[in-house]
């Protein structure tokens, strides 16, 4: 089979970091693990540290059939002496590591702050005193922009996060640019938007809306939608957004900054329920009430402005969204024991809470 063209740019870049030393945090997770894949089929010397903490995603199963081509080290990013070690031994760091689910950030939001913005300033830390040299790429959140004001949100949007999550993250992002202006080092941010794809964690109630409702279509569940499922995303497939990192790890001067991550065609939710619905070929679609917790801090309609990324860096997303549901549907109706408890799949139950996005 011919292989995309939009996968042989990605792997035309990866070739680039042949024999480069690699590490990335939060590497047995969904960005995380696919980058490292993409980079050591490349010939990168890549080692992912994980800490495997409960309900965040890391997956030992995402990186099955290349334990013998990356090194996993399973280590907390908020362990400084350990992070010491590893960062000085690296060319190019993805610091991806993190916390995403909203409500856990509010009924937590200690830990949500240690893990987004304590652990990577720990880790720039331990750049700046062991490695000063190496470049550290940080997967950032459009949640940072709260509400839109303006549609599409650009990098120039007021930041005002609507939950603890997004005040973390920023935080953690800010550090990077304050090391990259004030230390020099080689740092910049891309803010993701709804990434999707394979080795994204499927069940439980610290995921993101995409992931929930592809687990839901593949037990049998219904989705659930709150509201009428009118509000707008644009979405991301991981081949794309990858490629916008590893551009920006190559760009020497577009160091010291943030870029968007987004999609020239948003849909409302409940569009993209259909969508996979279609191209899975089961499923139904329920909307119900907005809980009142998640109602406070829903932002709307939401979807972001590429064109810096697209001056700066030549990125822009190529893969529609349908090819892009119908390669994650593919991948996980071959790997499905991985990421659904087998409870569920025999039983149908589910344990998955739909999500604001």
């Amino acid at each position: 089979m011919a292989t995309p063209s939009s996968d042989l740019e990605l792997e035309e870049l990866a070739s680039r970091f042949a024999q480069e030393r690699v590490l990335v945090t939060g590497g047995l997770g969904f960005l995380g693990s696919n980058l490292a894949i993409v980079l050591a089929r490349a010939g990168a010397r890549v080692t992912v540290a994980d800490s495997l903490l409960p309900h965040y995603g890391g997956n030992p199963a995402n990186l099955e059939g290349y334990e013998d081509k990356i090194a996993i080290s399973y280590t907390d990013i908020r362990d400084e002496y350990a992070m010491a070690y590893l960062v000085s031994t690296h060319d190019y760091i993805f610091n991806f590591a993190g916390q995403v689910s909203h409500r856990d950030s509010m009924a937590d939001p200690k830990t949500d702050l240690e893990i987004n913005a304590s652990a990577p300033l720990s880790l720039l830390e331990a750049v700046r005193k062991h490695n000063p040299d190496a470049t550290v790429i940080y997967a950032g959140t459009r949640q940072v922009y709260g509400r839109p004001r303006y549609l599409p949100v650009d990098e120039d949007h007021p930041l005002d996060p609507v939950d603890a999550n997004g005040i973390s993250n920023l935080a953690g992002e800010l550090y990077h640019l304050l090391y990259a202006e004030v230390y020099g080092l080689r740092a910049g941010s891309f803010r993701l938007t709804n990434t999707y794809g394979p080795r994204q964690r499927l069940w439980g109630t610290t995921q993101g809306f995409v992931p929930i409702f592809v687990g839901r279509v593949l037990t049998g569940q219904p989705i659930t939608i709150y509201g009428d499922g009118s509000q707008q995303r644009d979405f991301v497939y991981v081949d794309d957004s990858l490629e916008g990192f590893l551009r920006l790890a190559l760009t020497e001067e577009a160091m010291g900054s943030v870029y968007n991550q987004g999609h020239p065609q948003p849909v409302s939710l409940r569009s993209f329920a259909e969508l996979l619905v279609e191209v899975a070929g089961q499923g139904t679609i329920e909307y119900v009430p907005w809980p009142e917790d998640v109602k406070k801090i829903d932002i709307g309609d939401y979807y972001g402005s590429f064109e810096k990324a697209k001056r700066m860096l030549g990125w822009e997303p190529k893969t529609s969204l349908a090819e892009g549901l119908e390669k994650t549907i593919a991948y996980y109706r071959d790997h499905l024991e991985h990421y659904i408890p087998a409870s569920a799949m025999v039983e149908g139950t589910s344990q998955g809470r739909p999500s604001a996005g």
